[in-house]
């Protein structure tokens, strides 16, 4: 495990997921969702020697932040495209720059990608262009955020789950519900933590998914106004006992370890930094699953330099390249052959390529009124209605 360094690019990527959203581990459409006509690269030629990247931090690392992590060099040298990287701080402004047509390729989340295909700004990606895809998770590829209708429009990059993290010494028994912070909240008022996105409702909408079934949730991001009314009215009385609401990947470790926060949402590369610093704590997947992250990297439909682009999208996702992000961001990688390379225990820690544990997974997906569940005769909520609801939570 890292030390501290991976917190640089975490606590950006921490503030940059405020417009995410998800589907459920067994959605196998777009719910109805249709992508524009934009063409699809049939072969590739010579490099044009650049490619524009746009990217969270940490995901084209250069030697530049730290000169033991360079995966972007070997890129260069080997293709002969001049990597020119754009960082951004959140998806709202990666979906911003990517219309501005100035850059080839860019690492979205899930609650870009959709808004970046709806808006024409990415092409569909021919995946037979990209040898590493064939050791892709298969649990990744096909997905409702990153493709329509079986194309995908993307190259899957990494992926994690926000799990409930708690302090053992205080928090008795070890929960492993989310429970904790919704119903049972009161147990710990005023020291409950909870990730501060208008996508955080989803994470009430998937316990509601199942303890009422009566609510007819079932995709945590396609919720009409009753189902929304239902989760936000859950986080309104959850407020009551937030103590924190965080976004920033170092206050969340400091909150733990001087017990201001002892129990709420995190991720594995927070507990495990915590638990290298000796704090007291430990996390679960809770029996009702949880959301998460899948992040894809996306080719413009106005790219200036396609052919570095399918490059750069191939080899990112290449086991050394893909490796090292992974193990310098904290995700599980999405190569297979990764954790062949990757330092002893790392992808057991994010369980890569655990199926089982990866269909406990609700990961993020732009909400649209087009519900993702494929309901039509109800128009579901979509982020812009998400972000009015989360200022009422917050008051």
């Amino acid at each position: 495990m890292k030390s501290i360094k991976i917190a640089s690019a975490a606590v950006a990527f921490a503030l940059a997921l405020t417009a995410c959203g998800g589907s459920g581990s067994g959605d196998k459409g777009s719910g109805g969702f249709t992508a524009p006509d934009v063409p699809m690269a049939k072969s590739l030629g010579e490099g044009e020697g650049s490619v524009s990247i746009l990217a969270w931090p940490g995901y084209a690392e250069d030697g530049s932040t730290d000169k033991a992590y360079d995966w972007v060099t070997p890129f260069e040298k080997t293709t002969g495209c001049e990597a020119n990287v754009k960082y951004f701080g959140t998806s709202d402004e990666a979906v911003q720059l990517m219309k501005t047509g100035q850059y080839d390729v860019v690492s979205a989340s899930g609650d870009a990608s959709l808004r970046l295909i709806a808006g024409g700004d990415v092409a569909p990606v021919n995946t037979a262009l990209t040898p590493n895809y064939a050791d892709v998770w298969p649990f990744l590829k096909d997905r409702p955020w990153n493709s329509v209708n079986k194309q995908m429009y993307g190259i899957p990059h990494g992926y994690g789950a926000n799990l409930l993290m708690y302090r053992t010494d205080i928090v008795n028994p070890a929960p492993d519900s989310w429970s904790a912070v919704f119903d049972d909240a009161s147990k710990y008022a005023g020291k409950v933590t909870s990730y501060d996105s208008p996508i955080y409702i989803a994470d009430a909408a998937l316990y509601l998914m199942k303890t009422k079934p009566e609510l007819g949730i079932k995709d945590p991001y396609a919720l009409d106004e009753k189902q929304l009314k239902a989760s936000v009215d859950l986080l309104k009385a959850q407020r009551q006992n937030v103590g924190e609401y965080w976004s920033d990947y170092l206050k969340q470790i400091q909150s733990f370890t001087t017990g201001d926060s002892v129990i709420g949402t995190s991720w594995q590369v927070i507990v495990n930094t915590a638990q290298g610093e000796k704090v007291k704590v430990d996390a679960v997947l809770p029996k009702e699953g949880a959301t998460g992250w899948s992040d894809t990297w996306m080719i413009s439909s106005k790219a200036a330099h396609p052919n570095c682009a399918y490059k750069w999208m191939d080899y990112i996702i290449s086991p050394k390249a893909n490796d090292a992000v992974a193990e310098y961001f904290g995700e599980a990688p999405s190569n297979a052959k990764a954790c062949d390379i990757a330092t002893e225990g790392f992808c057991d820690s994010y369980h890569a390529g655990d199926e089982a544990y990866a269909k406990q997974i609700h990961y993020w997906t732009t909400p649209i009124k087009q519900c993702l569940d494929g309901r039509t005769n109800v128009q579901c909520t979509d982020y812009a209605r998400w972000t009015q609801a989360w200022t009422e939570i917050k008051g």
